[in-house]
């Protein structure tokens, strides 16, 4: 039980950050690329999306697919598209 403590804290801490929240928010609709998130979070620096990026793929989180030089992301976790759909439902609508 406490293993899963710690795995569900490490989740927790890496959905503290609200940009990570807007990108998985985003990402909950469909599969995006970068160029697009970008232009959906203006007030995220390209250098700070493709950290936030790269740390929700470290945790498995998303999932990337390249098709040449266009990237897209997508949510990679059916848990993590089960809590976002709660999430959503009492905090965004």
């Amino acid at each position: 039980m406490e293993e899963k403590a710690q795995i569900v804290a490490d989740l927790f801490r890496l959905l503290s950050n609200r940009y990570r929240l807007l990108i998985l928010c985003a990402l909950l609709e469909r599969s995006t690329g970068v160029s697009e998130l970008a232009d959906m979070f203006p007030q995220i620096t390209r250098a700070a999306l493709s950290q936030h990026l790269h740390s929700l793929k470290a945790a498995d989180l998303i999932s990337r697919e390249k098709c040449g030089q266009y990237v897209t992301y997508s949510l990679a976790d059916d848990r993590i598209k089960e809590l976002f759909a709660v999430v959503k439902k009492q905090y965004c609508d």
